[in-house]
């Protein structure tokens, strides 16, 4: 049974949380697979608001098992305190959550490289979590790493160690004044890691594929965004893993001819947080409007996202990389009451207009061309149908339709599970 994928397309904080939570209940296998605890997945139902850093967004229904695969890095300080977290609502989280022996620990002190290396770079920071994700990829890379299932190890203690020591000695070099208290950091690392040890690790890729030969349904989950991509994001302010389809494939271990739908998640309209070009973005009331209607603070890190309108030339580059099948777009209630909605089109690319997404987006080369469509006043959030939405709402989906050439499936109108149309 081929396996369905699930991603953002912008950078990030698209709203994959929330329909994961809705598609869930078709599914019998959610399977993250890359990034970190700097994702923060929100979820909202029955007057709650969740918000999920590391466990896969299928955590809440009673019959889907959640796998965190290979591909993602887990702090386990993080990780307790998101199991924590969950307590109150009494699920059964030892025999619905899995984590690969193959996906890496964040220790205490690649947070503090983090942090010792984004205040080294001064005006030039690229806006990290500052969450120790960038240096984890870092020591995978370059086959220092820890993993889950050195756990088992019973030098586990002794890898930490070295580890940990190499690491102080980078510190050094950055010559930046970090305060920190190691030993205290590392009592909770240890007192965390006797948690992790409460859950089940499985060799992930042997689980995943055994399950598609039974027969199960798998729904594989990204973090981030496709424009967030170490390879096809705006390098360099991007993450540290790929987040496009291509990371399920070495996140979970899935060949890429098991892959079914790729289901492709966009705003509305576009934010991003922290530096990095962006060309469409608003530095006027528009702006300030799309942020204050639509709450647009990062759900882990708090920062208020920048707004602008919807870039059509860098959503048809993610559809185009990551072979999407199928659309959703979400927060389309934020934009009700604009008497006027501009859509990026082309790019003027130093003085040449194009129409894909070049190498290079930074605002002294690329310049917005936009296509100006009629608004709408009606408020969405009371909508349940397709044919309720207003005539101009659905010229501007179909407007999107047609020039991405990729059917818009759902239509998000609020932020609870049932605010949520399928057309």
């Amino acid at each position: 049974m081929a396996a369905d994928l699930l991603l953002g397309l912008q950078w990030g904080d698209e709203g994959k949380g929330k329909i994961v939570d809705v598609l869930t209940s078709k599914y019998d296998i959610i399977a993250r697979f890359q990034g970190g605890p700097n994702a923060g997945h929100t979820l909202e139902f029955d007057g709650i608001k969740h918000v999920l850093r590391t466990i896969p967004s299928g955590i809440f229904h009673k019959t889907a098992v959640n796998i965190i695969g290979n591909g993602v890095v887990i702090d386990p300080v993080v990780f307790q305190r998101e199991i924590e977290g969950l307590e109150k609502f009494e699920l059964d989280i030892k025999s619905k959550l899995l984590i690969s022996r193959k996906a890496h620990l964040i220790l205490p002190t690649h947070r503090l490289l983090d942090a010792a290396s984004e205040a080294s770079k001064g005006k030039a920071k690229i806006g990290s979590t500052l969450k120790g994700i960038g240096p984890t990829y870092m020591d995978k890379t370059g086959r220092n790493g820890i993993r889950v299932g050195d756990i088992e190890l019973e030098d586990f203690e002794e890898r930490y160690r070295a580890l940990a020591n190499k690491h102080e000695e980078m510190i050094k070099f950055y010559d930046v004044n970090i305060q920190y208290n190691l030993e205290e950091m590392e009592k909770e690392f240890f007192e965390s890691i006797e948690e992790l040890k409460k859950i089940t690790f499985i060799d992930s890729e042997e689980y995943i594929n055994q399950a598609q030969k039974e027969g199960k349904l798998i729904l594989c989950e990204g973090a981030q965004g496709s424009l967030l991509d170490v390879d096809f994001g705006t390098y360099p302010f991007v993450t540290s893993s790929n987040t496009t389809a291509a990371g399920a494939c070495t996140g979970l271990g899935i060949a890429p001819n098991k892959i079914k739908e790729v289901y492709g998640i966009f705003k509305a309209y576009v934010t991003r947080v922290g530096s990095g070009p962006f060309p469409t973005e608003l530095y006027d009331e528009d702006g300030e409007t799309m942020a204050r209607v639509g709450n647009e603070y990062g759900s882990v890190t708090g920062r208020k996202r920048r707004c602008g309108w919807l870039d059509l030339v860098a959503l048809k580059y993610a559809v185009q990389i990551n072979g999407v099948t199928q659309l959703m777009m979400m927060k389309g209630d934020i934009l009700s009451g604009f008497p006027t909605l501009k859509v990026c089109t082309q790019y003027n690319y130093n003085g040449k207009a194009i129409s894909h997404f070049p190498y290079n987006i930074e605002s002294e080369n690329v310049t917005p061309i936009y296509t100006e469509l009629k608004g709408w006043a009606q408020d969405l959030t009371g909508m349940t149908t397709y044919d309720q939405l207003p005539k101009e709402l659905k010229e501007y989906i179909e407007f999107i339709e047609n020039y991405i050439e990729v059917p818009i499936k759902i239509v998000s109108v609020g932020p609870d599970r049932k605010q949520t149309i399928l057309k």
